[in-house]
């Protein structure tokens, strides 16, 4: 009798941690199948990369360099190596991922560049802040500001507009800074806002943009996508230095070609932010919950008793507790069924009722 794995099986029904944890959808699946046929030349020479490549371009409308690499990690780094010398800096939120989750990544592969971090609301910088700290000093002892990061969507679920994402690319732009965009859920953002891919990357004036596939319903893969394609100047060779030259690069490529083709990377990202809307809104009719920031994308962000947390984690719920005391994420991704929401609910409900 084949024992049972009652901790995954829990993962799978009680998952609210992060879009990571969801699994490969089925179209992306196929895709892998379809690559998986005979033999096909390797590092990226082969039919599968060179038509992922021109799918992103028809989805941007534009003649972009575009390249793919494992995750998340080096695609950031990476392109803002690629836009830096060392003795430059980057300036992001206090929030972006690239701040506080890469490990020091992105000055590793920079040789040091340094990252400015600002606050600002929403998880969105205050651009009279990005200004003030690119113009506090112009000194040689000063890292010199060289790029302007934004994270679409952003740590906190929330998503910049097109127009606010060109009033930051004019700022940079006076300053000669460089526009890069983190967009692991890219998707998200753009299911929220009901735009094209174009009016919040290289017409809003962002120069590099790092497309996310695998919260999106693939097992891997990132695509570092150059609208100014001059920035990608020999950066094969930061991919391949790196270790990011995938040998059987279709593997990593074909997936996109399941994602993109039918618009099942839109429906997936639908699906997510619908089920982070639903949650949204059972969560803030529940007495003793409140909800951090704005839902717009697909990740809930809330206040409740740690009790509350407690009594949810030891019935198996799984999620992120890292916005301070008491906060709490609730991640929604392509996997997540209305379903699975509805019974989130009823549990931080059940949890609330016993409170004194």
């Amino acid at each position: 009798m084949m024992d049972v794995d009652h901790k995954a099986i829990a993962i799978t029904l009680n998952q609210f941690a992060s879009d990571n944890y969801a699994g490969i959808c089925p179209e992306v699946w196929q895709a892998m199948q379809a690559a998986n046929s005979g033999f096909a030349s390797s590092y990226g020479d082969d039919l599968w990369t060179e038509r992922a490549c021109e799918k992103i371009r028809c989805l941007f409308e534009t003649d972009c360099q575009v390249f793919f690499v494992f995750n998340g990690t080096a695609a950031n780094s990476l392109a803002l190596a690629s836009l830096c010398r060392s003795y430059h800096s980057v300036i992001c939120h206090d929030l972006a991922h690239v701040e506080t989750d890469e490990c020091g990544a992105p000055e590793f592969f920079s040789n040091g560049t340094k990252l400015l971090h600002i606050a600002g609301p929403d998880g969105k910088f205050d651009l009279a802040e990005v200004e003030r700290t690119i113009t506090r000093r112009s000194d040689i002892h000063y890292p010199r500001p060289r790029v302007l990061s934004l994270t679409q969507a952003t740590e906190v679920g929330t998503v910049y507009a097109p127009e606010e994402i060109a009033a930051a690319s004019d700022l940079a732009r006076r300053y000669g800074l460089r526009v890069h965009m983190d967009g692991a859920r890219f998707a998200n953002a753009i299911a929220s806002l009901g735009v094209a891919p174009a009016d919040i990357s290289w017409r809003a004036g962002v120069d590099v943009l790092c497309l996310g596939g695998a919260k999106n319903g693939m097992a891997i893969g990132e695509a570092v996508v150059f609208f100014d394609q001059q920035l990608a100047h020999e950066f094969e060779y930061r991919c391949k230095q790196a270790g990011q030259l995938a040998s059987k690069m279709r593997f990593i490529s074909a997936p996109w070609l399941g994602l993109l083709e039918g618009g099942t990377w839109l429906k997936n990202a639908r699906q997510a932010n619908d089920c982070a809307a639903l949650l949204a809104d059972e969560l803030a009719a529940i007495d003793g919950i409140s909800i951090i920031y704005p839902r717009q994308a697909n990740s809930v962000f809330v206040q409740m008793p740690e009790t509350v947390a407690a009594a949810l984690r030891a019935a198996g719920w799984y999620f992120y507790s890292f916005i301070g005391s008491g906060g709490a994420r609730f991640m929604c991704s392509w996997q997540t069924s209305r379903e699975d929401v509805l019974q989130l609910a009823k549990a931080v409900r059940e949890s609330c009722a016993t409170i004194p």
